[in-house]
């Protein structure tokens, strides 16, 4: 089941879709406000839920756990109380999130036999104890935002699409999990300042908005106020790849999808996307994917 709304309040717009199938529920939100304000939330589902912050900035008040995470765009973790109640406060007028919800027995099937440290979720969750998976939220990388992105564009319909939902919502569970242990064991962090890392963060944004004519590194630095070698580290260290290896990612990830899900030509879309030439694009692309755009249009 797939259900789309936009709802209006004093504060702004929500627009929303959801997905259901088999007890899991996936949403994306996009929120829009015209101020900054606090708002609480609260449910008795008892659920595990999984988020993920796309896009913004906010501060995240977790009252079963006596917590408050200030959270920039850019980050996931996995949390678990019954009933959850936060309190939320926007610290930038554009929000975008997305999560899942998955039954409690299910994910304790998944994950029992799993790493030490779903392992040790997984009992808080038995025992009734009010959790998130890792103390530090993990970045978002390549592999999850490229997950999200292929729910929120699915273009399948019936039960393809609930096998497509269910394949890809365990998807995210392995790599949020893999991304929150892999946070969890640095020993060293690089970028210490959260203002540094809001700057990287704007860095990713600056990418998404230039896929087609994508800014030198020096331009970048002067953009965000950052050295080059301080956003060179720091973007590694964010987002488990370089500035240009995560460019290259997103801009062939919205090559494949044209390809899926839209009429335009593979020349059309590495003019689109800046390809200097469309040999260039078709050798980048074989080189990601390990097959053609020509195959992609084909073979669907």
């Amino acid at each position: 089941m797939e259900e789309k709304k936009v709802q209006t309040y004093n504060n702004g717009t929500i627009t929303s879709t959801v997905w259901e199938c088999d007890g899991i529920r996936m949403g994306h939100a996009l929120s829009s406000f015209n101020e900054c304000f606090t708002f609480p939330a609260h449910s008795d589902t008892d659920v595990i839920r999984m988020h993920f912050g796309l896009k913004g900035d906010y501060i995240f008040e977790y009252k079963q756990l006596n917590t408050t995470y200030d959270l920039n765009g850019g980050h996931h973790n996995i949390m678990y109380s019954h009933p959850f109640d936060i309190i939320i406060q926007n610290k930038t007028l554009s929000l975008e999130t997305f999560g899942i919800q998955m039954p409690r027995e299910m994910f304790i099937e998944f994950t029992q036999q799993a790493t030490d440290q779903l392992k040790r979720f997984s009992e808080n969750i038995i025992n009734g104890k009010p959790c998130m998976l890792s103390e530090k939220w993990g970045p978002l990388e390549t592999g999850i935002q490229q997950a999200i992105a292929q729910i929120i564009h699915c273009k399948y319909a019936g039960h393809f699409k609930k096998l497509f939902l269910l394949s890809k919502s365990i998807e995210l569970l392995v790599l949020s999990a893999e991304s929150c242990q892999a946070a969890t064991s640095k020993e060293n962090v690089f970028l210490k300042r959260k203002t540094d890392k809001e700057k990287i963060v704007a860095v990713r944004d600056l990418l998404i908005e230039r896929l087609d004519s994508p800014p030198s590194l020096s331009e970048i630095a002067r953009a965000v106020g950052l050295n080059e070698y301080k956003l060179k580290r720091g973007f590694k260290e964010e987002f488990n790849n370089t500035v240009f290896g995560y460019l290259t990612d997103q801009r062939l990830q919205l090559a494949h999808r044209y390809l899926r899900d839209t009429g335009k030509t593979a020349a059309e879309i590495s003019a689109e996307l800046g390809y200097s030439t469309p040999q260039h694009f078709n050798n980048a692309f074989k080189k990601k994917f390990g097959f053609t755009p020509f195959s992609v249009r084909n073979n669907p």
